[in-house]
């Protein structure tokens, strides 16, 4: 198992998601975030002031999947949450050792 994590622009959110339920994806837990990377950052005026924002809206999607998903899923968040622009975001994979339901104490592929 594999947890995936990504960070979008925030107006992708919807598109993606319907992009990785489509995809077989049964859950997801999402963040509102703010960071910053190549993008820097950028500034704004307000009432004839000018003033740099150096973090960034986004959001943050973090799913477990099955090992045999990883690349379908990579794949669905890169060709939809793609701008081609600066700041649309990163994926992260790391392992899972172990998965387990609150609920009814399943653990493993099964509790996802």
């Amino acid at each position: 198992m594999k947890q995936i994590e990504a960070v979008i622009r925030p107006h992708k959110l919807d598109a993606v998601r319907e992009a990785l339920i489509d995809n077989g994806i049964t859950g997801m837990t999402i963040e509102e975030v703010r960071g910053f990377g190549r993008q820097k950052g950028h500034k704004l005026m307000y009432r004839g002031s000018e003033y740099h924002v150096d973090f960034m809206p986004k959001i943050k999607l973090v799913m477990v999947v099955v090992d045999s998903l990883v690349d379908r899923i990579v794949s669905t968040i890169t060709q939809t949450a793609k701008t081609g622009t600066i700041g649309d975001g990163k994926i992260f994979i790391t392992p899972v050792e172990e998965v387990v339901r609150v609920r009814t104490e399943e653990s493993g592929e099964c509790a996802l």
